[in-house]
């Protein structure tokens, strides 16, 4: 007996652009197939982004790809749309890259104590990496106007992270821990002494130029003594807090979900080395976390979090 078929639209306003899947299928790999719906608004964002990304010369359409995933738009802090692809399907079946990455802690402690820094924000990120191109149509995707796949690595693909670092610290090999730090595409130029740190800086921007990478001006703060580096403040006095996360923490209301409990103990990671006996204090949230069901914020834990 042949498996019964069920259709799945691909565009709605063209009937004749669809796919087939069997109605035996699997609930959660249905789901994994199916195209979200996007609100109307949702919809003219996507649009924009493609006309960006074509202008770019970032993607192209395909036609009959294996591979096809959704996007999903969300709200950036600044209150503008961002739009992802969600590779979830695709990453599952990636085999995972083990290249390092930098330990964040390790990384500000290695950049404090510095009298000049300059902090880079490469430009367009992972974008300046091409894609194999008999693996461009594993990476597409569906939205109003058609399917187009990347001709650069997007964001979200499983490898993305390591595949970027390794980039860049072999561009930096020289450099690293001397005179440079970076975590993936964010990068500071550090020199111990004033008078060396345009020399730095040269070296720097000249090896950006070999490898036609380029940076994000408006991103970008050069010859400081004190910014913002992967969520702490570092200075050439040492590593200080961060005041807007110790605000961010103070204005929190009891968490009434697990998702908020995570949220305030990543808050609290992020403070550990200024808060005394971080862990001890954390402890009540910890054990929350770890009931598989029944959440329950209770005294113990209102406790601590007034502590």
């Amino acid at each position: 007996m042949v498996e019964g078929l069920k259709k799945i639209q691909i565009k709605e306003d063209d009937p004749e652009k669809y796919f087939l899947v069997g109605k035996t299928l699997a609930e959660q790999e249905e789901k994994d197939l199916k195209v979200r719906r996007s609100a109307p608004q949702h919809a003219n964002v996507v649009i924009e982004e493609v006309d960006r990304l074509l202008e770019a010369d970032a993607i192209r359409e395909v036609s009959y790809p294996e591979w096809l995933a959704s996007t999903v738009v969300v709200k950036k802090k600044n209150g503008k749309w961002r739009v992802c692809v969600d590779f979830t399907s695709l990453n599952k079946a990636c085999p995972k890259d083990s290249f390092p990455l930098a330990r964040i802690d390790q990384l500000v402690d290695a950049t404090s104590g510095y009298e000049r820094m300059s902090f880079l924000d490469a430009y367009r990120g992972y974008h300046e990496i091409a894609m194999y191109k008999p693996d461009q149509e594993k990476t597409s995707f569906i939205s109003p106007r058609g399917l187009y796949c990347y001709k650069v690595m997007p964001f979200g693909l499983r490898n993305a992270g390591a595949t970027y670092q390794r980039l860049v610290t072999k561009m930096f090999k020289d450099q690293l821990g001397k005179t440079m730090e970076f975590y993936i595409d964010e990068m500071v130029v550090k020199s111990k002494v004033e008078p060396d740190y345009l020399d730095d800086l040269k070296v720097t921007f000249n090896i950006l130029r070999g490898y036609k990478l380029k940076l994000n001006a408006s991103n970008c703060a050069f010859g400081v003594s004190s910014e913002k580096f992967l969520g702490h403040l570092v200075t050439k006095r040492g590593i200080e807090a961060n005041m807007d996360q110790i605000t961010m923490l103070q204005n929190l209301q009891s968490p009434k979900t697990t998702k908020k409990v995570q949220r305030l103990t990543g808050m609290a990671a992020a403070l550990n080395r200024f808060i005394s006996k971080s862990l001890d204090r954390c402890r009540p949230f910890f054990q929350l976390l770890k009931k598989r069901e029944g959440y329950e914020w209770g005294a113990e834990q209102e406790r601590a979090f007034q502590a």
